[in-house]
């Protein structure tokens, strides 16, 4: 009956204006209370009423879609249904301060990403967006969003000045188009960035400083602002610092430490400055001090509120700790040492909190970039056990982090690498390279390349077991370089050592040759080429492997046309091929010699031993000698 009367042109203006009142009141109720509105099209109806001429009417319509637009089950999509609704609301800010604070709050809720501050730490996976995130920003960009917004940030409104810089923050974050923007322009002579410091001040509402730390952080990542630029030194970093201390609430020291792990995530000296400010890595340690104690606090208010908050202090926490660490070792070792660190991140693995668990694991590959702490804390702490029982059952967001994790515990220095290959790791990362997700399929292959490296014959033969030589075939197509890079990378640490580049071609010899073939002939490039002629290289040093270049005319054309290639690399891992070949001190070497000056190898070695380039200068004259002695 509302909306009924809402809608009917025949009531007067006052009856539709407290039908748009009562609605609003009725969306600040339960989630329910909004999904039974957006059943009966309350927002095209409301959307409608912005067509009125009575301004009380439209300011009713304005604040009743903004509560429905702030709740979680409204879907943003609904506001771009029709294409002239964002340039009518564009026209409607000027109208008064009730219309840009209600409209500035609707595009802050409708362009929002669905986790803010879920960043991909560490090179990891990028945030996920909210369903076209991306072009809710350009839609709002392309209809003037900044340029009507901007002169709203100097209203004498405080409302209106936050919900304006609230709509920057979001429509900035991970948009170098409106961040470039952002940085030219200009409200009564004043550049947005300045405007924006000034809002960072220590006299101005806590609200007002954190959500200005966010736009000049999102202008910075986006390449808008320098890292050195004094406004992220010497004024954002400082803010979101403080806003991490203990006097601050629950909600700021979260949403502080999250911004400031995602200001400083690539940057070393970001990473160094924020270290060493206020204690911040000593600070960050009270954030796993939630909930206190039940017998310490009397006020159950008080208590529900560490309970609900304590998970999010940790997961920003473990956040900012690992964007702290992402580069320095000095950072990962007081890190390291702050009270029960290494305790919390095991434990953080294990949280019921999705969010948390995805956290504590970043934190962790944060610092397991570090070669002392993978032999020291790590090993101490038996990381790998829980660390394995994450990669037997998580979502992909955090299989992805522990992978990347596990491929740091799996290198030659690390003492986790033996248990970690006893607790059937070989197995799992197999299966991770049948991913449909690439960063787990680089992620398997990439720890099973760290795991062959010196490794014994018997790992070597169940990794190629597990794989199966239709997977690797599989994986050596893969459209992905980094994939292709690291299974070559994977095959030129199998083929190491003599006797087992004999056992292993002697077994899948044929496959591993028709593999090089193609991809040598394929369209790739120089380091992919180059991996492949020094995988050719170690098959060339085996006894018996060497036979079956010998024996392929093809590969040794190939070979041939890599020692005259244009690329210097691609001439020297050619040069290794023929010099492993020809050695004098094996078995065979004349046959092999005199086979190699027959294709014209040696009239090669004679103009490459004249080149420019010491490296295959010395090399040619090397090979030449195996020819005179």
């Amino acid at each position: 009956m509302l909306l009924y009367l809402l809608q009917q042109e025949t009531s007067s203006t006052e009856l539709r204006t407290e039908c748009a009142v009562v609605l609003g009141s009725l969306a600040m109720g339960t989630e329910n209370n909004v999904k039974s509105l957006l059943d009966c099209h309350i927002i095209p109806a409301l959307l409608q009423g912005l067509l009125s001429p009575d301004l009380k009417f439209i300011e009713a319509c304005l604040r009743c879609l903004r509560t429905i637009f702030i709740s979680p089950v409204t879907p943003e999509d609904l506001l771009y249904t029709d294409t002239t609704v964002i340039s009518h609301l564009m026209g409607l800010l000027s109208r008064s301060r009730y219309t840009q604070e209600y409209i500035c709050q609707i595009f802050s809720h409708c362009c929002k990403l669905q986790h803010w501050h879920s960043c991909g730490f560490n090179s990891l996976p990028q945030p996920l967006l909210c369903a076209n995130g991306p072009d809710h920003q350009t839609i709002l960009f392309n209809r003037g969003a900044v340029q009507s917004i901007a002169h709203l940030l100097v209203s004498t409104s405080y409302k209106v000045r936050m919900q304006a810089l609230k709509c920057f923050s979001v429509l900035a974050f991970e948009n170098p188009q409106v961040s470039m923007t952002l940085v030219n322009v200009s409200v009564d002579g004043e550049l947005l960035p300045q405007i924006f410091v000034k809002m960072l001040q220590r006299d101005k509402p806590i609200e007002m400083q954190l959500t200005s730390a966010k736009c000049l952080t999102s202008m910075c990542r986006a390449g808008a602002i320098r890292t050195d630029d004094p406004c992220i030194v010497l004024k954002t970093l400082p803010c979101l610092v403080r806003m991490c201390s203990k006097d601050r609430l629950l909600e700021e020291r979260v949403e502080g430490a999250e911004t400031l792990a995602y200001l400083i995530e690539t940057d070393v000296e970001l990473q160094r400055m924020a270290s060493i400010t206020d204690h911040l890595i000593v600070m960050l340690a009270d954030y796993f001090k939630y909930p206190s104690s039940v017998s310490a606090i009397t006020d159950i208010k008080r208590l529900d509120h560490d309970l609900k908050h304590a998970h999010e202090l940790r997961q920003a926490a473990f956040k900012l700790y690992a964007s702290l660490g992402a580069n320095d070792e000095d950072i990962r070792k007081k890190i390291i040492e702050t009270e029960n660190m290494m305790d919390r991140i095991v434990n953080g693995l294990s949280e019921s909190s999705i969010k948390v668990r995805l956290a504590a694991v970043r934190c962790l590959h944060s610092l397991s970039r570090s070669v002392q702490q993978l032999r020291t804390s790590f090993q101490d702490h038996a990381v790998w056990k829980p660390l394995m029982k994450v990669l037997q059952n998580a979502p992909n967001e955090i299989l992805v982090v522990a992978s990347s994790t596990l491929c740091n515990l799996l290198l030659e220095f690390s003492p986790s690498k033996e248990p970690i290959l006893e607790s059937g790791a070989i197995e799992l990362l197999c299966s991770l390279t049948q991913s449909e997700n690439l960063a787990l399929r680089v992620n398997g292959i990439w720890a099973l390349m760290n795991m062959a490296f010196q490794a014994e014959q018997k790992i070597k033969s169940d990794i190629l077991r597990g794989l199966s030589t239709e997977q690797l075939f599989q994986l050596l197509s893969d459209s992905d370089v980094n994939v292709l890079m690291k299974t070559l990378g994977l095959l030129r640490n199998l083929l190491s050592t003599r006797p087992h580049i004999d056992h292993i071609m002697s077994t899948h010899g044929k496959q591993i040759m028709q593999a090089v073939t193609l991809i040598l002939e394929g369209e790739h490039n120089i380091e992919v080429k180059e991996q492949t002629l020094c995988i050719l290289a170690n098959i060339a040093d085996g006894t018996t492997a060497k036979e079956l270049i010998m024996t392929n005319d093809d590969i040794l054309q190939k070979i041939k046309y890599y020692m005259s290639h244009s690329n210097a690399k691609l001439q020297l891992a050619a040069m290794f091929c023929i010099s492993n070949l020809i050695w004098n001190e094996e078995e065979g070497s004349q046959e092999r010699q005199d086979k190699l000056r027959d294709m014209g190898i040696v009239d090669i070695l004679h103009k490459l031993s004249q080149s420019s380039d010491p490296n295959l200068c010395d090399k040619a004259k090397t090979a030449l000698q195996q020819y005179l002695a």
